[in-house]
């Protein structure tokens, strides 16, 4: 083992000297009920792999378990299984409902915390709640089914399987001594009153990759043949692997199976493997005959078996390393060494993230914040044109498959590494999300942002045509385009932190994103004037209908959000352009591009022209989406989230640029010469702000203070833990609409949506989203970089209290981070059976600040994790 700092290990894989990264926690909590697994004649992706046949079914693109890890490409795989001598089934994977079982959608229904990890995933830590009780699989699901839309989620820690602490804590700790050997320790204690039997499972095995006729190569596990501490494992690409277990612990059992279907449970077919997938499973509970006595296989476990006392913890060792163990140390005092050590490289690198004087709370969060979007990242796998065509040994696809879903994204074929927004609920890739994620991981490991930035651009993930892929439900749908701003970002934030401005990086996104911004102009510009749909552009049902609905003849909807995106869009790729600028003069052109572009699209959201009418409400004082019907405009007076996006599209040019790059500062001396049409409602370009900078907004200084007068109300959106989706001003004053024929209403829900036609657990209408509030935060700041400290607006509106952009995006932040802070009652805002855990939800109940949706969506929440990093060290 070789002391050195995490940043070390960041460098050399980097440049590609040792691989740290090969092995890390890339399987997903959930293979089951995935689109990729579904070869269903309906689409039913949810039905057709259940949690029921995950355990006796192999999967064909991908793998999932229990605080799981797995090569880069996922070819061999170790987890933990778990049982309690109660259970129905072993503990394999993690349980919960499915879209149509649970009572605001999918849910994951266990207590699990990602409680540390490096980039590198030298070290990494997880744990888990295991009940002594049988635990209520039926129970959860009946109780949910009974519970309506307007019913709480009926939850684990609500059965009462936790009372008086009667549960197991199954702590599971990786430390790796070096890129292919890894140090594995699993402590397993009792947290309960009396006495309680545990049975542990370590379990290795390989994806099946042999069963589907189009690779015949078979890999495989062996017992040593002289002792019963070691698995072997040989695989044709990963070569030999060794799995061995410490003899502290009463002596294991090693069983085997094969990681085949058990045909004959799930399908009453004779022809059907011996020891098939869930041998272990039936073998362990039930004394079944579906182990392999000859100690082969493709699946393999030690069975520990102990009963352990109150407060008693059991603690296993095992190595899994690319070196025979005969020439490694032994499982004792170094590989104690090794853990300590790594843990204390992992103080060190997170230590300075936090401004000094932050409190360990505040600390706590960020490194839980990161230790789940580090867990988060994933093994994806999936060759859609085969999938559509299926494979030669299972039965042909049903009839109209091939013009079914995702049918336009034949070129697709996926076997990366990618950020997920959650390891359960969503264990795939989704373009808005991982936007958002790589900005959360840019001060940690800028490298894998760049690269999964890099990634969604390359020819097997966009289409020829320039679109992103949205998700693995519908590729074809459409996301907020915010790949430019990430990427800006992370540039920014890599050459803060690294002292190196990657301009490679810049360059070669920049290139692709001009394709995709094509792709916006030429599909989501129905009529050429600067005024874009898009649908439900990631906010689901934020709409007074549903965005994504095709609408009746003679109906368009001109959307503030999208026009506002696009505009945000244009800034970033000029803010791009700009700087490439500095270096290659050829880019000035393009960035007189980008400028112009946007010089249309702000006048086209403030003044349509002659006859027409903007999307800013000068009455009002918001911006609001316009339905055209029969050419006559008609404003969805819905003060909502879509009305706050046109703040993103802000962007400060600094002086230094006009001097820099002649060209551009002639061109933009002409449009304001020759095109004071276009110019006229970007008031602050004339006006040098602070520093003599330059300020480009959809939003005049003006009407920035109109919009903040109402976004800043804390009776409208601003909540006691960041602003709101829907404006609490709809609580009592809903807002309707009649369109073909059927009346259509939205009023404020600040929890779990209570209408399920916009399908799952996703809900815009109230609750507070992290995505769209740490947004404001960097527009304020955007704004406050322009406006400097005399631009002063009331905060909150009503208490004559004046602040400073600057102020009030702080006390934003401030709000956001509370979520996630004990209160005086020592209990989070965000909630969670077990407040000594920090939990990142999806979103968040817009009144109490409870956590919703998915429960460990550490992707974008992770954000939280920055405003740490810049926030008030006496909050």
């Amino acid at each position: 083992m070789v002391d050195q700092s995490e940043g070390d290990r960041l460098e050399e894989d980097r440049l590609g000297a040792h691989r740290w990264k090969w092995w890390g926690p890339y399987v997903s909590a959930r293979q089951w009920g995935t689109v990729r697994e579904d070869y269903s004649h309906d689409g039913a992706a949810w039905g057709y792999v259940s949690h029921d046949h995950a355990r006796s079914r192999a999967y064909r693109w991908g793998e999932d378990g229990l605080a799981a890890i797995c090569d880069r490409w996922q070819h061999l795989c170790f987890g933990i299984a778990l049982w309690n001598g109660k259970d129905p089934i072993l503990k394999e994977r993690l349980f919960g409902l499915t879209n149509e079982e649970g009572n605001h959608g999918e849910d994951a229904k266990e207590e699990w915390w990602h409680l540390d990890s490096t980039p590198t995933h030298s070290w990494m830590q997880w744990l888990y709640k295991y009940p002594h009780a049988e635990f209520p699989y039926v129970d959860l699901v009946t109780e949910n089914a009974r519970r309506g839309r307007a019913e709480g989620e009926y939850e684990l820690a609500d059965t009462g399987v936790f009372s008086e602490d009667r549960y197991f804590d199954v702590l599971v700790t990786y430390a790796k001594a070096t890129p292919d050997e890894i140090d594995i320790r699993i402590d397993v204690t009792n947290r309960g009153p009396d006495a309680a039997p545990i049975h542990l499972l370590p379990t290795l095995w390989f994806r099946n990759t042999w069963s589907w006729g189009r690779d015949a190569r078979r890999p495989g596990l062996h017992s040593s043949t002289d002792r019963n501490d070691m698995v072997v494992a040989d695989h044709g690409l990963l070569g030999r692997r060794w799995l061995q277990a410490a003899a502290d612990l009463d002596e294991s059992i090693l069983l085997f199976c094969e990681n085949e279907t058990n045909a004959r449970r799930l399908f009453g077919l004779a022809d059907s493997p011996l020891y098939p997938k869930d041998g272990i499973n039936d073998h362990v509970l039930h004394g079944a005959p579906t182990v392999n006595p000859a100690l082969v296989g493709t699946k393999a476990a030690f069975w520990y078996q102990r009963t352990l006392a109150p407060a008693e913890t059991m603690t296993v060792r095992l190595r899994l390393s690319d070196r025979d163990p005969d020439e490694c140390s032994d499982l004792g005092a170094a590989f104690d060494e090794v853990v300590a050590t790594r843990q204390r490289e992992a103080d060190e690198f997170y230590e300075p993230l936090a401004p000094a004087g932050t409190s360990p709370e505040l600390r706590l969060v960020q490194r839980r914040a990161f230790a789940g979007l580090l867990w988060t990242k994933k093994h994806y796998r999936f060759d859609v044109s085969e999938w559509l065509e299926g494979d030669p040994a299972l039965p042909p696809p049903v009839a109209g498959r091939a013009r079914g879903r995702n049918r336009n994204w034949a070129h697709m074929v996926h076997a990366d590494i990618i950020s997920m927004p959650d390891e359960w609920e969503y264990p795939w890739y989704a373009a808005w999300d991982l936007a958002f994620h790589a900005v959360a991981f840019a001060p940690i490991d800028a490298e894998f942002a760049k690269d999964q930035l890099l990634l969604l651009c390359r020819e097997w993930f966009m289409h020829p045509n320039g679109q992103l892929p949205a998700y693995e439900w519908a590729f074809d749908d459409v996301n907020p385009p915010v790949h430019a701003w990430a990427a800006w970002r992370v540039y920014k934030i890599d050459a803060a932190t690294s002292g190196r401005k990657d301009r490679v990086f810049l360059e070669r996104v920049f290139h692709k994103l001009l394709l995709n911004f094509s792709w916006w102009v030429n599909r989501k510009d129905a009529l050429g004037r600067n005024v874009f749909e898009g649908g439900f552009l990631g906010l689901d049902n934020i709409g007074i209908f549903d965005r994504n609905q095709v609408l009746p003849d003679g109906v368009r909807l001109e959307q503030s959000d999208a026009t506002s995106w696009m505009a945000n869009y244009c800034l970033n790729m000029l803010a791009i352009s700009l700087e490439l600028a500095m270096e290659n003069r050829a880019y000035e052109d393009v960035a007189t591009k980008f400028f112009e572009h946007f010089l249309r699209i702000a006048n086209a959201a403030s003044h349509l022209g002659q006859g027409g009418s903007s999307l800013w409400d000068d009455e009002d004082g918001f911006f609001y989406d316009m339905l055209v019907i029969d050419g006559h405009r008609v404003p969805l007076r819905v003060r909502s989230a879509v009305g706050l996006i046109p703040l993103f599209a802000v962007e400060t040019i600094e002086a230094e640029v006009f001097e820099r790059l002649p060209d551009f500062a002639r061109r933009v001396a002409w449009f304001q010469r020759n095109r004071p049409d276009l110019c006229a409602n970007i008031s602050s370009l004339d006006e040098r702000g602070l520093a003599d900078r330059r300020l480009l907004s959809l939003v005049s200084p003006d009407r920035l203070r109109r919009i903040l007068s109402r976004m800043l109300d804390e009776d409208r959106f601003y909540s006691a833990h960041g602003v709101r989706s829907l404006s609490a001003a709809h609580r009592d004053d809903p807002i309707s609409i009649e369109l073909g024929g059927v009346t259509h209403t939205i009023g404020y829900q600040p929890a779990e949506s209570a209408d399920g036609s916009f399908g799952g657990n996703s809900n815009w209408r109230g609750p507070i989203w992290m995505p769209i509030n740490f947004l404001l935060v960097e527009s304020l700041q955007r704004f406050a970089f322009y406006l400097g400290d005399d631009y002063r607006v009331e905060l909150p509106t009503g208490s004559a209290r004046l602040a400073n952009l600057n102020e009030v995006a702080a006390d934003l932040s401030m709000r956001l981070i509370s979520l996630f802070a004990p209160g005086p009652d020592g209990a989070r805002p965000a909630g969670g059976a077990f407040c000594e855990h920090p939990t990142f939800y999806e979103y968040f109940h817009a009144d109490s600040g409870v956590g919703l949706g998915a429960s460990h969506q550490t992707g974008w929440t992770a954000l939280v994790a920055k405003l740490i990093r810049q926030a008030d060290p006496n909050f």
